[in-house]
């Protein structure tokens, strides 16, 4: 029985997602689990893994294809891994009539795909030169390209010629090759390499935010030593007893919670000509991941524990880097916190993630001279930036709303009686 391999469902926000590298080809025998191909959309990279033991018997859409959700991308023979009559098997069966005279297999000759065939005809070889692995009956694209690799140097023809394969995918070094442009011009070489989707995407939301929102930024500056003190003095029973390190962001996201509670327009958004008030607080998190900035959602902040939010905080982390985010982790949101300062950003105007109002920036903790009591003392000061939609927020809830960030976390004791 043919079963259908499918794009997962994609959030109603993202249109269409951008195939990659199928990481299994035509003839490979799958098993249930085995990633197929990864999938990248305006947010996350998903994975497609196999639902069913099986042969891969069709590649309905190649590498770099748009593709919609739950669109047919391929099909597994799921009889065939069980020693029935498969549709590959069927496929070799019927080739035209001119390969039938050359290629039909004998009886303990492997099986060949029309790629493979074509593979061995571009290099002049014979099937039975080419060592299969594990022993399968079945000689492959990757055993010809392996032997090819080990055992002989590519000929004048080959190095100037790609080989071409009339059912198989381009292999991911040549795709690669084809979507980038490397330009000579002697010790000044450039490359151009396309945007990826997330990329584009984010340049897009960014770009829109500017042109859409009337953003103005507010600053402040916040005494930090009192926070890390309080960091200090317990930071190593906090592990002990909950596993998880005490950051910093735990007692901002604590802070900004409390005053979005005091401010609620900066927990609002636009929706047309609706100011949409939320009862709820979504923090986003921004992350910078490996393919470019995510930010990720931590959901219902108001009710969670300064441990709940670090091992949260760390677990969204964790995906990111790995690109495990799922879309329901990165929509959504109400208010968002990105801390330029673990890059050693001094200050920065954030632009605000739309359809949001406000976003918070964080910036690098440095030594600084500041007047207390009439003396210069010395203490670790963090400069703060709150960026807002000023439709909606007027300049008094955003400094205000700022200031109640400085008083929290330079006075923590706020944080617990959540005044």
């Amino acid at each position: 029985m043919q079963v259908d391999v499918k794009v997962p469902v994609l959030a109603e926000s993202v249109a269409e997602a951008t195939l990659m590298n199928w990481h299994k080809q035509p003839g490979d025998t799958i098993s249930r689990g085995d990633s197929l191909i990864d999938i990248e959309t305006d947010k996350v990279t998903l994975e497609v893994a196999a639902l069913n033991d099986g042969v891969l018997v069709e590649i309905l859409k190649g590498d770099g294809e748009l593709v919609e959700s739950n669109e047919i991308i391929a099909r597994i023979d799921t009889e065939a891994a069980k020693g029935k009559k498969s549709a590959v098997a069927k496929a070799e069966a019927e080739p035209q009539q001119q390969s039938l005279a050359v290629d039909e297999p004998q009886e303990n000759s492997p099986k060949l795909s029309p790629a493979v065939r074509n593979l061995l005809d571009e290099h002049k070889l014979e099937a039975s030169q080419i060592p299969r692995a594990n022993d399968s009956d079945r000689l492959t694209k990757e055993d010809v390209l392996s032997f090819l690799d080990g055992n002989k140097a590519p000929s004048p023809e080959a190095e100037t010629k790609p080989v071409e394969e009339k059912s198989a995918k381009p292999e991911p070094a040549i795709q690669a090759a084809a979507t980038q442009a490397v330009i000579d011009t002697g010790d000044r070489p450039e490359e151009r390499v396309p945007m990826t989707r997330l990329r584009k995407r984010t340049a897009e939301r960014l770009l829109s935010a500017q042109h859409e929102n009337a953003l103005l930024t507010t600053f402040n500056e916040v005494n930090m030593q009192p926070v890390m003190d309080l960091r200090t003095r317990y930071k190593d029973e906090f592990e002990k007893t909950h596993g998880v390190k005490l950051g910093y962001m735990s007692f901002f996201t604590k802070a900004a919670v409390e005053a979005l509670k005091k401010f609620p327009l900066v927990n609002a958004s636009i929706d047309g000509n609706d100011i949409v008030y939320h009862g709820f607080f979504d923090i986003g998190i921004a992350v910078s991941a490996p393919k470019g900035l995510v930010v990720p959602i931590l959901r219902d902040a108001d009710q969670r524990s300064f441990a709940d939010i670090e091992s949260k905080i760390r677990e969204l982390g964790v995906k990111a880097r790995d690109a495990k985010l799922t879309i329901e982790e990165l929509t959504g949101g109400t208010f968002t916190i990105t801390n330029g300062g673990i890059f050693g950003s001094l200050l920065s105007t954030p632009i605000l993630n739309p359809p949001q109002s406000a976003i918070l920036g964080m910036h690098k903790i440095q030594d600084r001279p500041v007047a207390e009591n009439g003396e210069v003392v010395i203490r670790p000061v963090m400069y703060l930036a709150l960026s807002y939609d000023h439709r909606i927020i007027d300049g008094r809830e955003a400094v205000q709303f700022l200031v109640s960030i400085k008083e929290q976390i330079e006075d923590p004791a706020r944080l617990l009686l959540q005044i």
